[in-house]
């Protein structure tokens, strides 16, 4: 494999990961304000109508989107549906529940007035109640909880017990990072974030499992060393490969953030945030939460020594 790092490169990650946790720690903070305060929630989230067209010529999705817009509809999306020669469309537009069958009967006549001459087709509309966003938010976010609670039961039986809580609050992290930049930048949160948070999830814990197998084969290995020295050791042995498949997974996200159309942009968005994300929390987060929680466990262990100590004597 291509070295961009050498071997006997050393740097002392853990010594930053103090101001890095206090840093995540407000970042983290804000995005979890932010989300229950400010919270952009798509059409799948907060309610709204979904419209299937179809049209016998050409449309541009920005002229779609525009011409809506223009109109007075909030929270307008559009992508295609099947191939591009179908010219099919799923638009989809925010209404409160008060107000769903006057925007839908509205968009309807908008549309067959506004696109006739292209041989417009409204082939379904759906309406999606407050309530049944609410329901959708819900299970998402408990998909992403889930995610993790499974992910730490496998962290903590392929290595040790105190590997397992580095693994979780990086995976939060993580996913809160995403959801910040998407408060912040005030993108529609919609299911497509759901599944890219859920991808993050994965790709994350794919980097911090190999960092994690080296920490465990360097604790044979080196077994004079510290664990401080062994974390150090092991991110430093696989940074050529982090900064590599990180850095070539980020460009390939980046391409479809710039150039994959709309329809793919809040994934792609979403990907690109987690993957700098997930790269950070990897190195310190996640591995310098383990000396952490082994300082602990021997804490812990030297309590229960001197308790049981002293009831004997």
């Amino acid at each position: 494999m291509l070295e961009i790092i050498k071997n006997d490169f050393k740097i002392d990650f853990v010594k930053y990961f103090i101001p890095c946790l206090i840093f995540s720690f407000i970042t983290v903070a804000g995005s979890l304000v932010g989300t229950f305060t400010s919270m952009n929630y798509g059409v799948d989230f907060r309610g709204g109508a979904e419209i299937q067209v179809k049209f016998g010529q050409k449309v541009s999705l920005d002229l779609l989107r525009e011409h809506l817009s223009a109109k007075g509809f909030v929270g307008v999306m559009a992508q295609t549906m099947g191939n591009v020669e179908d010219n099919e469309y799923l638009i989809k537009v925010q209404a409160d529940a008060n107000q769903l069958n006057q925007v839908t009967q509205k968009i309807d006549t908008d549309l067959k007035q506004e696109f006739l001459s292209k041989g417009i087709e409204i082939r379904k509309i759906d309406i999606v109640g407050p309530k049944a966003g609410l329901q959708l938010r819900i299970s998402g976010f408990l998909a992403m909880v889930w995610s993790i609670l499974a992910i730490m039961i496998y962290v903590a039986l392929r290595f040790e017990l105190k590997f397992a809580p580095g693994v979780i609050i990086a995976l939060v992290h993580d996913s809160c990072i995403v959801v910040g930049v998407y408060v912040v930048t005030q993108t529609p949160f919609t299911l497509q974030t759901v599944a890219a948070i859920l991808a993050v999830i994965g790709y994350s814990v794919n980097d911090t499992v190999i960092i994690y197998d080296r920490i465990r084969e360097n604790e044979i290995k080196y077994n004079h060393l510290s664990l401080k020295e062994q974390i150090n050791l092991a991110i430093n042995e696989t940074l050529s490969r982090t900064i590599i498949t990180s850095g070539a997974t980020l460009l390939t996200s980046l391409g479809l953030l710039f150039f994959g159309g709309d329809a793919i942009r809040d994934f792609s968005l979403a990907m690109s945030v987690g993957i700098v994300a997930g790269t950070y929390s990897t190195i310190y987060i996640a591995s310098p939460m383990t000396l952490f929680f082994d300082i602990l466990e021997k804490r812990n262990k030297k309590k229960t020594t001197k308790n049981t100590t002293a009831l004997q004597s």
